[in-house]
């Protein structure tokens, strides 16, 4: 049987945590870092090595190694990217991001690799459908972390006001990972309940899910202004990305997800609900939006378009139709 294999490109604080939480579930057998500075993904592997005696599921084979390595890879997950700075968007970053992340798929592409792609850089949804473009490869392979770090905000939030566990939540943020996010309260249930339900209970107000959305919206700006960062939050859902893919569950999932038409939108990465295996994704779920969710969904589009048209630029890639690719230069 073939030993599952996972490669990490960016040891920073969100890759690194991302590890972390894999070998503490013991998702895979082999893990390999790669990093602009070697030294570091060394170091980080013989530290994450350190770990095992001491964890209960992990036995796996951790080393630095370089883009070669994800050949063989079921799995290569990107984290690597400039940070986002305080006050700064997500989308601010495009520019720089976009040329490093043509790099890296120019790379990976090089290497042969053939498995399943998972990116969370940001801007999300811009970087992943960068680095589908550049590569080539199939959209059900190539897979962004979407609004799951937003959604998964939001289930706690709800869980919090109500007093419930967030797997009795079914709720999304979808969209762009980014300012222009928003919640389909038509289509959240809590224990099967309606929103309009849990309203006309008094168990919920709609001053109460204004200032959940606003809370959602806000919640990376008030961590990054207090730690500099956002790790573990988001290392944790790619590490349920991975454990649904490997486990085949075809299990619906927020996501990164490609539109071909659906939502009345096509041609990139989005974050919509959607199929996971362990062949990657299998297809997007149609939420029932109401038509002023869906002029919601439509507004963020437009956003994602405009900022790949700044990205494209960024790197020379000249993509008529959204259909053919010309490769700029790389770093």
């Amino acid at each position: 049987m073939k030993r599952k294999k996972i490669v990490l490109i960016g040891c920073g604080s969100v890759g690194n945590s991302f590890i972390y939480s894999c070998i503490n579930q013991g998702l895979a057998e082999e893990y390999v870092l790669i990093d602009m500075f070697k030294e570091f993904a060394e170091g980080n592997a013989i530290d994450f090595s350190d770990t095992q005696a001491s964890l209960p599921n992990s036995f796996a084979s951790i080393k630095a190694g370089d883009y070669p390595d994800c050949k063989d890879a079921d799995i290569v997950v990107i984290t690597a990217g400039r940070p986002q700075k305080p006050g700064e968007t997500r989308l601010n970053m495009v520019a720089d991001n976009a040329k490093i992340m043509q790099d890296i798929a120019l790379k990976i592409k090089s290497s042969g690799f053939n498995g399943i792609t998972l990116i969370a850089s940001n801007p999300v949804d811009i970087m992943t459908t960068v680095y589908q473009k550049v590569t080539g490869f199939d959209i059900h392979k190539v897979i962004g972390s979407g609004t799951i770090l937003d959604t998964a905000r939001l289930r706690f939030l709800l869980s919090q006001k109500l007093n419930v566990s967030p797997k009795s939540i079914s709720a999304y943020v979808i969209a762009e990972h980014g300012d222009s996010s928003f919640i389909p309260w038509s289509c959240t249930t809590v224990a099967n309940k309606t929103i309009n339900q849990l309203i006309a209970e008094k168990l919920i107000t709609k001053e109460d899910l204004n200032e959940i959305e606003q809370q959602v919206r806000n919640r990376a700006y008030e961590i990054i202004n207090l730690k500099k960062a956002t790790f573990y939050g988001i290392a944790a859902a790619l590490a349920s990305l991975v454990k649904i893919i490997y486990e085949d569950q075809n299990t619906i999932s927020i996501a990164g997800g490609y539109l071909e038409g659906q939502y009345e939108n096509s041609g990139f990465y989005v974050g919509v609900p959607m199929i996971l295996n362990l062949k990657g994704w299998k297809k997007v779920i149609q939420l029932p939006l109401t038509e002023e969710e869906q002029e919601k969904f439509a507004k963020s589009c437009q956003i994602i378009k405009e900022t790949l048209d700044t990205a494209y630029q960024a790197i020379n890639m000249n993509l008529p139709n959204n259909e053919t690719i010309m490769k700029g230069n790389t770093l």
